[in-house]
């Protein structure tokens, strides 16, 4: 069970998994979760002391402060580590002066009313209440005395909340007072006033608040001090009262000036006691997930329910001893996120078959974090270059910008990519130097190799070899096509025993771009020839034919087809020897595509490929049919004096893996082919791939410089068959009118402002405007506001092409179960 069943193979045969490239002994176990080599401290960041966790009597563990932060899911795209929804409006901000008048003129009227109300001007009918719902008993004596405070309080209570709504009171105290008590609390030293109160220990935590309501209830008694004249209570019963000889005016004065004293130094000293935190933190669950709940203001938004490491389905199942372990390596520090998500991806696969159960508690009782481990036996990548949370598969690329053309509830928040929108696919459009690579293709890459790590991902990244998105110790294997000392080689025919699927495939790769040109407007003719030479030469030597035996078959060398030809009769094949003799005869026909075929075939036959796409067995080769397994590839393309070479493999990378993608019986994991640079590879065939991998739980990304090397035809086709797009800074205006196309438009009202002059034919009015003309040195105007609700572009070609800063991209994205996003202006370099 160390390896949950499906991940026991050690090699890439064709339903095999790769070994590493560089097999690493046993790792240690990791006493934290992996340092991240991004910029210092941005937000959502996984490793953080975790400001939102529930921390314990003891510091708790990196990876228990990542476990523990809130999550909330608010839809595609977006990051979801410790994310803060904001309302889909934008408030609208008042201005200070307004506020003022506004707060002053209500609390003119609220005082209006009391005095009135208290000096019996608007009759006894306000007391009526007390009057009909106050028992007989309670009308004389102290009773009496006390119902009538209580019930004037609480009518004061009313008139203060509804003209401090009506005034805005708590607007202006955010406003004004709260910035000003922010600065004076920041420049307090920290043992005084905490800055993170949710990475204080419990004990400590108790002990602060103790201590300062013991400081509080001291000063109360201090303020309320009757014998002694000085004190607040005194002063404000000298000062702020009327002259009443009445005993009950006294009490009623003494009681709310003291209960208003109490309120002002509980407001003043509660923060120091950090009384927020103490209520979140041991505060019943119900209302901590209401608490949650309202937090998040977006009504589509959900948090996301985390087990905190207690691992409550295995103890359920009959596991209390693998819970255990885990619990303990988790709080001690020995997990990681890698190890949390691989387990919880075994436990999964453990649900579905009971029979599992077993075997999975012995491996974790015996290796705790360690159990369940990739094959390549690593339990995380050396380095890391963007934020990752594997809780919910996410990576971040960036941040949305304050744009006004951002919708208000994406603006500030984090952009995320993860299989769920990566299983559309996804197409990059943008200039050398825009970071595509950088920014978008090495996080990606990254993230699913984490997953694969985790046993939920399978990755193919193919480029070239100046582009490496991950060092060579982060894959299972490295294909360096042209390298004589690499230690992997590509099968050429993706691992298929059917000659006519091998057929298709290969065709595909070597006269995709030019199907247009072809008899029938596509390759099945070029599939029918090949098909019509790997059939009998398999059926003749057990395997298919190497690049110079394809190649000599193709040319119809007399020797090659001889020898086939004497093969099969020896062997008594007549069904081979049908196909045999049809290709003679097809050979024969001017304008036989075999001609074509063969001049690509040479371009792989070169004494640089010597050696490479071997089918004898001898060499390590890759297959791309095993991707029902977490393995993780990386093929490096030829480059200078090859292009044309590294074109056709590239083409052939993408037929397989869409072929086999979805061949897959087990679709558990989620295969991605990461392609940077995509030139002159997309055709008819693999845009029809690219529509099938959506229902396979299978993705692409592809990166282009341009549309422009894309054919004609197939541009708009492209676009409309990804699902996500992703424009870089720097496109040319043409590329920018088909994403605006592809984009829409959206309803959007707008303000249009008109001055009118003012002609007046009365003599006063026409003094003034001349004196007011005299003045400012202009007309007289009025101002008309007209407001429309129009259709625009989300995006023009313009604005895409012009707008656009650098380090910037505009970004859109669409879920596999049809849930998609506006284009967003992303900063990738926050």
């Amino acid at each position: 069970m160390d390896t949950e069943g499906t991940h026991d193979a050690r090699n890439t045969r064709s339903d095999q998994v790769p070994r590493p490239a560089a097999p690493p002994d046993a790792p240690p176990r990791p006493s934290a979760p992996p340092h991240f080599a991004a910029p210092a401290a941005p937000p959502g960041r996984a490793t953080g002391s975790g400001t939102s966790s529930r921390a314990g009597d003891a510091p708790q563990s990196p990876f228990m402060a990542w476990l523990s932060a809130p999550r909330v899911l608010s839809g595609p795209g977006i990051w979801a580590f410790e994310h803060k929804p904001r309302p889909k409006e934008e408030p609208r901000d008042i201005a200070v002066p307004q506020l003022i008048a506004g707060a002053v003129i209500s609390f003119l009227c609220a005082w209006l009313i009391w005095s009135l109300l208290m000096n019996d001007y608007l009759g006894p009918y306000w007391k009526w209440p007390r009057e009909v719902m106050l028992p007989d008993a309670w009308k004389t004596g102290n009773a009496n005395i006390i119902s009538s405070f209580v019930y004037m309080a609480l009518v004061l209570g009313a008139i203060v909340i509804v003209f401090g709504r009506v005034g805005r009171w708590p607007t202006l105290f955010r406003r004004l007072l709260a910035p000003a008590a922010n600065r004076v609390w920041d420049r307090l030293p920290a043992w005084l006033a905490p800055k993170d109160p949710a990475s204080l220990p419990g004990g400590q935590l108790i002990a602060r608040a103790a201590v300062t309501l013991l400081v509080v209830w001291l000063l109360w008694q201090l303020c309320t001090d009757k014998t002694t004249d000085s004190s607040l209570l005194m002063l404000q019963l000298e000062h702020l009262t009327p002259v009443s000889g009445q005993y009950a005016s006294y009490f009623y004065y003494a009681t709310s000036f003291s209960l208003i004293d109490l309120g002002l130094l509980l407001a003043v000293f509660g923060r120091f006691a950090c009384l927020p935190e103490l209520r979140r933190r041991y505060g019943s669950p119900s209302r901590r997930a209401t608490s949650d709940a309202r937090k998040t203001a977006d009504t589509t938004a959900r948090v996301l329910q985390v087990d905190r490491a207690e691992w409550a389905a295995l103890r359920a199942a009959g596991a209390p001893g693998a819970a255990d372990r885990l619990a303990h390596e988790a709080r001690s520090g020995l997990m990681n996120d890698v190890d949390h998500a691989r387990i919880r991806r075994a436990w999964q696969s453990v649900r579905a078959q009971p029979s599992r159960l077993q075997a999975f508690a012995d491996s974790v009782q015996e290796h705790g974090a360690a159990a369940c481990l990739h094959p390549s036996g690593a339990r995380d990548l050396t380095t890391r270059t963007a934020l990752h949370d594997l809780l919910t598969s996410q990576v971040r690329i960036g941040t949305a910008a304050e744009d006004p053309r951002n919708p208000y509830e994406r603006r500030g928040t984090g952009c995320a990519l993860e299989p769920d929108v990566l299983g559309t696919s996804l197409l990059a459009v943008g200039p050398p130097g825009s970071g595509k690579t950088t920014r978008l293709v090495r996080p990606l890459v990254e993230t699913l190799c984490l997953q694969a790590l985790a046993g939920r991902a399978a990755v193919v990244s193919l480029g070239t070899a100046g582009s490496a998105p991950a060092p060579d110790d982060a894959f299972d294997a490295v294909v360096r096509i042209g390298h004589r000392d690499t230690e992997c080689d590509l099968d050429l025919y993706g691992g298929t025993t059917d000659p006519d699927e091998a057929a298709g495939m290969l065709a595909e790769a070597l006269v995709g771009d030019v199907a247009a040109t072809l008899p029938g407007g596509d390759v099945r003719r070029a599939a029918t020839v090949l098909g019509q030479l790997l059939g009998p030469f398999q059926v003749a030597h057990g395997r298919f034919p190497g690049v110079a035996e394809l190649r000599e078959l193709l040319d119809g060398a007399h020797e090659a087809m001889a020898g086939l030809r004497a093969t099969l009769e020896a062997a008594g094949e007549h069904g081979a020897l049908r196909e045999l003799d049809a290709r003679e005869r097809q050979a024969e026909r001017p304008g036989d595509a075999g001609v074509l075929l063969a001049d690509r075939v040479a371009l792989l036959d070169r004494p640089a490929f010597a050696g490479f796409f071997d089918p004898t067995g001898r060499a390590r080769q890759v297959s791309l049919r095993a991707l029902d397994h977490p393995l993780r590839v990386r093929i490096d393309l030829p480059e200078r004096g090859h292009t044309e070479a590294a074109r056709i493999l590239a083409r052939l990378v993408l037929a397989q893996f869409t072929e086999c993608a979805v061949a897959r019986t087990d679709r558990s994991v989620f295969a991605c082919l990461v392609l940077d640079d995509a030139s002159h590879v997309i055709t008819q065939e693999a845009l029809r791939g690219l529509q099938r991998l959506r229902s396979a739980n299978a993705g692409a990304v592809l990166t282009l410089r341009s549309l422009d090397d894309v054919p004609e035809p197939l541009r708009g086709a492209l676009l409309g068959a990804v699902g996500c797009r992703m424009a870089f800074a720097g496109v040319t205006t043409w590329d920018g009118a088909r994403f605006a196309e592809v984009w829409g438009k959206a309803w959007v009202e707008t303000r249009d402002v008109t001055d009118r002059q003012i002609v007046s034919d009365e003599p006063f009015t026409k003094v003034m405007h001349s004196i007011r003309r005299l003045v400012t040195g202009k007309n007289v105007t009025a101002k008309a506001v007209t407001v429309r609700t129009v259709e625009r572009e989300r995006w023009s070609a313009s604005d895409l092409a012009n707008s656009v800063p650098a380090g910037h991209a505009v970004l859109s994205v669409t879920s596999v179960a049809g849930e998609h996003t506006p284009p967003v202006l992303v900063d990738l370099r926050s």
